[in-house]
């Protein structure tokens, strides 16, 4: 289980100090899905790079499965069990799709299962796997790949930054049907940042962040009403409600 206390970030400006995430609380417990939205700006890229170690907290707790894990760096986060999608995934020029993948899951993996992984994501598998992770895929590829190289292995806890950012309605439908076996199986713990009304619904929990501070936070049936009542003010709460239909 992942357990955040009191957690805030903050950031030094001209000399100016300003607070990205206020007391922040709140936990995935195992086999849960947490979906965090909120407007654009609100702190929930934040809230992921510093489960991830990327950022460090100005104050407060990371509990992972009991261990304080907040000053941990990240490869000992990775090691402690957390997989991590960023939302504007790194390149690797000179390094293939396969050799990532096969990076990712720390043993040299055969071909049928890299091909297996690409095809979970959307990808034709037989026309990625020697390219190179770099300038020449797009962002919806490098996107789908990364995403393939958190399936690769069984986590404690599963992190998605916006994973529907920059892909086609196609392969945005086979993410959410990946999302839903990983849910349905119950052996992850899986934390989305998301938008998307097709993600928000399959959450067991939904939490909003705005101005850097949790405004609401319960299970699904009750905020995802609350929502669709705020998308006039937040439109962005709900970006592309239609989209995968």
């Amino acid at each position: 289980m992942l357990k955040v206390e009191h957690l805030s970030y903050e950031i030094e400006e001209d000399g100016k100090k300003q607070e990205i995430l206020k007391d922040v609380s709140f936990e995935v417990k195992d086999g849960e899905m947490l979906v965090v939205t909120g407007p654009n700006g609100g702190g929930k890229s934040t809230i992921v790079k510093l489960m991830m170690g990327l950022y460090k907290a100005t104050e407060g707790k990371i509990w992972l499965d009991g261990q304080d894990i907040t000053s941990l760096p990240i490869y000992e986060r990775a090691k402690a069990g957390i997989g991590f999608a960023f939302q504007q995934p790194p390149r690797f020029k000179g390094m293939t799709v396969r050799r990532l993948l096969s990076l990712a899951a720390g043993t040299d993996l055969p071909k049928h299962i890299c091909c297996g992984l690409l095809s979970r994501v959307g990808l034709c598998a037989e026309e990625y796997l020697d390219r190179e992770v770099d300038a020449t895929l797009s962002g919806g590829e490098m996107k789908r790949i990364e995403i393939a190289t958190v399936l690769v292995k069984k986590h404690k806890l599963c992190i998605f930054d916006e994973p529907e950012a920059g892909i086609d309605l196609w392969s945005f439908a086979m993410l959410v049907e990946e999302f839903q076996k990983l849910h349905t199986e119950k052996k992850e713990s899986l934390l989305l940042i998301s938008h998307q009304e097709r993600i928000i619904q399959m959450a067991d929990r939904v939490m909003i962040i705005d101005g850097g501070q949790v405004t609401k936070c319960g299970p699904t049936q009750e905020i995802l009403p609350y929502l669709t009542g705020e998308a006039i003010s937040h439109p962005q709460c709900l970006k592309n409600q239609g989209a995968a239909v």
